[in-house]
């Protein structure tokens, strides 16, 4: 009699979510012609000489018979700004490929762009494995670009932030005597000053304070406030008043004051600011470009899941003014 225990699935499948992988989409063309494409994290590299990869597919899967008559297809390793692209493919019932840029591929395979690599492949063999089939197949062109791969860890997407060895290890407080140089407020300062250095400049070139530049923006978002909304949406950031920066700036033609109390930017004004605005992002696209797109967005991501966490009740910019 057997006596192994039994696995329980859903624990087996939480303890194997805690293998990160990456995401792919896998394609190919039916037999009349059609494009079939699915979302898998199942790819894996088999041999470099001869260069082959593997891949699996669920046997209940709807698109295992094209899949297994397929002498070609090709797998797409997805980018960390695809995550509406996996999930667009790991949907079923619906034309996958409506609206998409496509190129063709070996065997007529359709290719998908902007992923962070592409791998096209010539069916080699399959094998039996469980529940699943094990596709593997001669990698018979490749192309990758420099972008960060999307990734699936514990059932969820995350981003993968590489690791520098050439940042030195910042000093603790017990080292240097004092304010320990890995103080979230410390970075979350510093970094703050130093962001706002080239835009300062430009607010002021403009005429206006690096507080008035905030007030300017977000009326690029919400026109047509009054001063007590503008106190709620920006008094935790601003730190002063808002009347007199806006009389300030009404002073310099860049809002005037409506029949009804409200705030709003002049024609001058909001072209103004949207220039400014502009130059802000062109300055961020900057700063993020020296260490990766990935990491930027992951920076953004942990900030507002920060911001969320340790939130004690301040409002969203305009969230509910």
């Amino acid at each position: 009699m057997d006596t192994t225990p039994l696995l329980d699935p859903k624990a087996f499948r939480a303890a194997l979510g805690s293998f990160a992988t990456g995401v792919t989409v896998i394609t190919t063309r039916a037999a009349d012609g059609t494009p079939v494409g699915l979302t898998a994290n199942s790819f894996n590299s088999v041999s470099l000489d001869p260069p082959m990869v593997l891949w699996s597919l669920a046997k209940k899967s709807l698109s295992l018979p094209v899949f297994s008559a397929s002498r070609h297809w090709a797998v797409h390793v997805l980018a960390a700004e695809q995550e509406a692209l996996s999930g667009r493919f790991a949907r079923s019932g619906e034309d996958k490929f409506s609206g998409l840029e496509i190129e063709a591929g070996l065997g007529g395979v359709p290719l998908l762009s902007g992923c962070a690599a592409r791998f096209q492949c010539r069916s080699s063999f399959q094998h039996e494995g469980g529940d699943h089939l094990i596709f593997v197949g001669e990698v018979t062109a490749f192309d990758r670009a420099e972008r960060a791969p999307l990734v699936f860890h514990a059932g969820q997407y995350a981003l993968a932030a590489q690791r520098d060895p050439r940042l030195p290890q910042a000093r603790s407080a017990r080292v240097a005597g004092g304010l320990g140089e890995d103080l979230l407020g410390y970075l979350l300062g510093r970094a703050y000053f130093q962001f706002h250095l080239g835009v300062r400049d430009k607010a002021q070139a403009a005429g206006l304070t690096e507080v008035q530049w905030i007030v300017a923006a977000a009326l690029t978002v919400r026109d047509g406030v009054t001063s007590a909304d503008l106190d709620a949406a920006l008094g935790y950031v601003l730190d002063v008043p808002v009347t007199p920066l806006l009389k300030a700036m009404q002073s310099s033609d860049w809002v005037h004051l409506d029949a009804a109390g409200h705030w709003r930017l002049t024609d001058s004004g909001r072209d103004r600011s949207l220039h400014l605005l502009a130059a802000a992002k062109a300055h961020e696209g900057d700063l993020l470009a020296r260490f990766g797109y990935n990491e930027g967005a992951l920076l953004k991501l942990q900030l507002q899941k920060f911001i969320a966490v340790t939130n004690p009740g301040l409002p969203d910019l305009w969230h509910e003014v």
